[in-house]
């Protein structure tokens, strides 16, 4: 199946995330690379978190290339030490972290009686663990210094829907909604926690999804179209920024109207 696209309009901000220093986790493509250089071209400064080097260094050159201060950390965030060593580079690189985008997943796409155990664990470890140690470490940095901050966890539609064949996927994004809440509560006034839940978009991993699963999603979905990373980094953007400094708690559909359609 081929993708309904749309080249999204850029209405980025220059200066508005000047005050930032934001680790973005699962930033190698698709919706962490698209967050990375919109972060940047907004002025903040990224730390660019993946397992995956040479996607890794991808981002950082394209975020070079708009002008913008990054650097790359291997990372896999269902360590805990990496994950420190992570936020100590931002530290150690740009003075302080005070926003962490939790962005990584991993995940199959079957169903129950086809998942093994082993790979509805790593589906855990990865999309819900690892948000649970980057909010933590971020946490503790950002009351340590005495600073405001922000968290944002992508979180997704399927957060609040069912999909056939997404189990160990949905149970970790509808995680990541009551851990949003969570983080809110215990840290406001000065740190927000916030969350993105986009529909289906146009990234590496959705292209490899079953042409019959992308027809039956598309075919849902009344904007007619998937989205590009670009959008989603947009939303990211304005989420993380003080003009949506009385956002915290809530998760932010962005779905072409998925999640009301049926």
């Amino acid at each position: 199946m081929s993708w309904v696209a749309k080249m999204p309009k850029d209405f980025h901000v220059p200066g508005r995330l000047s005050q930032h220093v934001v680790v973005v986790t699962g930033a190698a493509s698709g919706i962490g690379r698209a967050c990375a250089v919109r972060y940047a071209r907004e002025g903040a400064r990224v730390v660019i978190v993946d397992v995956d080097k040479a996607g890794g260094e991808e981002t950082l050159a394209q975020v070079q290339a708009v002008g913008g201060q990054a650097i790359y950390q291997y990372c896999d965030v269902t360590d805990a030490t990496q994950v420190q060593t992570a936020l100590n580079a931002g530290v150690a690189a740009f003075g302080y972290v005070s926003a962490w985008h939790n962005n990584a997943f991993w995940s199959v796409f079957k169903n129950i009686i086809e998942q093994t155990p082993e790979e509805f664990d790593r589906t855990l470890q990865t999309s819900l663990r690892g948000y649970w140690l980057g909010a933590k470490a971020a946490v503790t940095h950002i009351q340590g210094r005495g600073g405001r901050g922000v968290i944002l966890n992508t979180a997704s539609v399927q957060s609040y829907l069912g999909e056939r064949g997404f189990s160990a996927y949905q149970v970790a994004k509808s995680g990541i909604l009551g851990l949003t809440r969570s983080l809110a509560l215990d840290h406001a006034p000065n740190i927000r926690a916030v969350g993105v839940a986009p529909g289906l978009v146009l990234t590496p991993v959705n292209a490899a999804l079953p042409g019959d699963t992308l027809a039956r999603v598309m075919s849902q979905i009344p904007a007619a179209r998937g989205a590009e990373p670009e959008e989603i980094a947009g939303l990211c953007a304005y989420l993380l920024s003080d003009e949506a400094d009385y956002i915290t708690s809530s998760t932010v559909v962005i779905d072409g109207g998925y999640l009301h359609a049926g």
